[in-house]
């Protein structure tokens, strides 16, 4: 068998990292919005109501929590609205 031969780092691919937090503003206002539904429900369901409760809760943990986590940062939903491409940096020879 023939050994491969090794290559030498590419000095100017860089592999850049994103730092910070992976949700924007919105999906933050949107998790307090479901945070809140859901200790809505629990109050409700604790005083005994048995209709609201299970709405809530529902509605918190099936429909907002979800919608918080799959909506886009802000400033990739401005790109797409405005039309542009978002493209990651090239990490080859170019």
């Amino acid at each position: 068998m023939a050994e491969k031969p090794k290559t030498k780092p590419n000095p100017k691919a860089k592999v850049t990292e994103k730092k910070g937090l992976p949700f924007g503003r919105r999906n933050y206002i949107w998790f307090g919005i479901a945070i809140f539904t859901i200790i809505v429900g629990y109050v409700f369901l604790g005083s005994g109501d048995i209709t609201i409760a299970p709405i809530l809760l529902v509605l918190g943990y099936c429909v907002l929590v979800p919608i918080a986590i799959l909506l886009p940062p802000e400033k990739k939903a401005k790109a797409h609205a405005a039309g542009e491409v978002i493209e990651p940096p090239a990490s080859g020879p170019q």
